[in-house]
């Protein structure tokens, strides 16, 4: 991932899943990533009662099966790009499809990973360490996106300026960082394959660490590839060193 950060390309679409109220519980919490915390905060048994059709599991708790249906269908996000987007519109995208969508995420993947690790400590494949490297990654991005939020991406909209370069240039070191995390990550998780047997939370778990890799590698692909280079070409180049006194030497 480091060595291929600044050649990011955007993943295939996602197809949206088809969602039946006769599905099982289970199914929909392993293939649709977010599905977890909904069931989770419904109080809905996805792992050990996954078994039931999501109607019958609404239906013991009096929830209305269509309402649970549409919450989790909002759960699809699609990952195309306005067409001909000004640079304003794909900010607006990237906002609203990326930096909203990791800030709801991370959380419950860190959620699920703790409980991996602590009701699965002897399997030999349990991921020691996961959560705690997920949450290092969410501080990461929260930071990484606070900074487009409040600096650059206004920035951007007005315009940018003759000194954008630098302010770029950070957030690019940083996607870098970002690919080695992810890197780390995919090595932790085994490429987010479960091993055969894991229950629906492990599986789910490694669901969302995969759409959270692909997720991260298209917002990267968007803001390196199509957003930043729209203003570079026109900010002022990295000035020399003027002095032999200058504190870099």
């Amino acid at each position: 991932m480091n060595a291929r950060i600044d050649t990011l390309h955007a993943t295939a679409p996602i197809t949206p899943l088809p969602l039946s109220a006769e599905q099982q519980i289970g199914q929909i919490a392993v293939q649709l990533p977010g599905a977890t915390a909904v069931f989770r905060r419904l109080k809905l048994d996805f792992c050990c009662g996954g078994q039931v059709s999501l109607a019958k599991a609404a239906a013991d708790k009096g929830l209305d099966a269509d309402a649970v249906l549409a919450e989790l269908a909002a759960l699809q996000r699609s990952d195309a790009v306005p067409e001909a987007a000004s640079p304003s519109a794909l900010i607006d995208h990237i906002l609203a499809r990326y930096h909203e969508v990791h800030r709801q995420q991370l959380p419950e993947l860190i959620r699920m990973a703790r409980r991996v690790e602590a009701v699965h400590r002897d399997h030999p494949q349990v991921p020691v360490g996961l959560a705690d490297h997920l949450e290092a990654m969410h501080e990461e991005l929260l930071s990484h996106m606070l900074k487009e939020e409040q600096v650059l991406f206004p920035m951007l909209k007005n315009g940018g300026n003759p000194f954008v370069g630098q302010p770029i240039g950070m957030m690019r070191a940083e996607h870098v960082d970002h690919g080695e995390a992810l890197d780390k990550l995919n090595a932790l998780t085994n490429d987010a394959t479960p091993p055969q047997g894991a229950c629906n939370t492990w599986r789910a778990l490694y669901a969302g660490i995969a759409q959270l890799g692909d997720d991260l590698i298209n917002h990267i692909h968007l803001e390196n590839n199509v957003l930043f280079p729209r203003f570079e070409a026109s900010a002022a180049p990295a000035q020399a060193c003027a002095t032999s006194a200058c504190g870099c030497q």
